[in-house]
């Protein structure tokens, strides 16, 4: 779990005495008009503990799968789940959330083996399934993750041998695009194979997953080193790991490439988890991590080229985690684009340098970097919020194509097939 120190901001702290915690009342179907002031564990049959709640001035404690949640009144009749509070059809909430009296209190609760219903003062009742609200209730979120994934160095992803897919089932069959699509979700990487070394057929196999985001790079591009945009990318130097449009408000999600031609030598392409490296950063180091977690920084791109004039600012910690269960999700590591550090006081920005120097570190170990020569014909897809890329230096004429895509379209994609994304 991603930096369990911080979850402990958003616990609340149990009210119960330790007497009234060894008290409970045992009721099967137990139903109760709601006291002022709880007094004891009611629980759901004499013959196990599977189910147990209790109320209290402001909200109801209920335990149940081996979870302790604590409900809001408030929260507890906002979500109700009635025809007349939520349209099924839609998915869609039809309550009015700011009518709902912020001091309402149900007028009674009980509680079966499967099921919480709640009696409201004006008579509306809401029923919830028990594995509904451990599912959605903040503790049982902490405990969830958001987005499975396989943490790898170079070892582990050679070790785990992912397949790659090809074109034509990977864009004829739901079988070949969901292959292609649990790995990209699981590894952050993922290449389609025998795809006809053309801008236009690389455009058809990005599209096989999501819309493409058209950027100030336009929506599909070609590449190569004539430095035409005044960036160090278009160039035969070696690229140092990092992730793209760090500038943006939000960086784009996924990066597609493409080698069309290279007569030369050189230039593999360096890929490194970046999660990987946080996870160790945060098992060495957790004061590190919090910081990289917290502190902002602006990255940007100055262009001044042609017809091409931008500036562009995008302000974000390194590293950005869910807060209920602190999951890491994106990683904003660009040192070219990394501007002036002006968002940080004095105090806290050399602690900020050494947690940073700690991340560089394990980014850089040889055992985390995955080299892959781009060929004609495989097309990499890679994860922009997880995985850095780079590429050492190379002679001769190169040319890629690629282009970025729509992060929510890959996910909906993902989901449709089945997926948890």
């Amino acid at each position: 779990m991603w930096c369990r120190r911080l979850a402990g901001l958003f616990q609340v702290p149990c009210r119960l005495s330790r007497a009234t915690r060894h008290r409970s009342l045992w009721l099967p179907h137990d139903r109760r008009t709601v006291p002022s002031a709880a007094a004891c564990w009611h629980h759901t049959a004499p013959e196990s503990l599977k189910c147990a709640w209790q109320l209290h001035g402001d909200h109801l404690e209920l335990r149940y799968a081996n979870t302790l949640m604590r409900f809001d009144f408030v929260w507890l009749r906002d979500h109700c789940r009635s025809a007349s509070c939520y349209n099924a059809k839609t998915n869609q909430r039809s309550l009015d959330t700011a009518s709902v009296d912020l001091a309402i209190k149900p007028k009674a609760v009980r509680v079966d083996e499967t099921t919480l219903f709640l009696t409201w003062p004006d008579g509306h009742v809401t029923r919830y399934g028990l594995e509904w609200l451990v599912k959605n209730s903040y503790e049982g979120q902490k405990q969830q993750v958001m987005h499975p994934r396989i943490l790898w160095n170079a070892e582990i992803y050679r070790q785990a041998q992912v397949p790659s897919v090809d074109c034509q089932s990977f864009l004829e069959t739901d079988e070949g695009l969901k292959e292609f699509l649990q790995n990209f979700l699981l590894y952050g990487i993922a290449f389609v194979e025998n795809v006809a070394p053309t801008k236009e057929d690389t455009q058809i196999v990005a599209e096989r997953v999501s819309l493409i985001r058209e950027t100030i790079y336009g929506r599909m591009w070609y590449f190569t080193s004539d430095f035409s945009r005044g960036d160090t990318a278009y160039t035969k130097l070696a690229l140092d790991r990092h992730t793209d449009t760090t500038y943006f408000q939000e960086p784009c999600g996924i990066q597609v490439f493409h080698c069309l031609k290279h007569e030369g030598t050189g230039g593999r392409t360096l890929l490194v988890d970046g999660f990987y490296a946080a996870e160790q950063v945060l098992r060495q180091a957790p004061d590190q991590f919090e910081l990289l977690s917290k502190v902002p920084l602006k990255h940007e791109y100055v262009e001044n080229v042609g017809d091409c004039h931008n500036h562009m600012i995008g302000v974000g910690p390194v590293l950005n985690v869910y807060p209920w269960n602190n999951e890491l999700y994106l990683i904003r590591y660009n040192n070219y684009d990394r501007a002036v550090i002006n968002t940080v006081p004095y105090d806290v920005v050399h602690r900020w340098y050494a947690a940073h120097r700690t991340l560089t570190a394990e980014l850089r170990r040889p055992e985390n970097e995955l080299w892959v020569k781009l060929k004609p014909g495989k097309a990499l897809f890679i994860d922009n919020w997880r995985v850095l890329h780079g590429r050492e230096a190379f002679t001769g004429y190169r040319q890629l194509c690629g282009c970025y895509l729509t992060r929510d379209d890959v996910l909906n994609t993902a989901r449709l097939l089945g997926l948890q994304a």
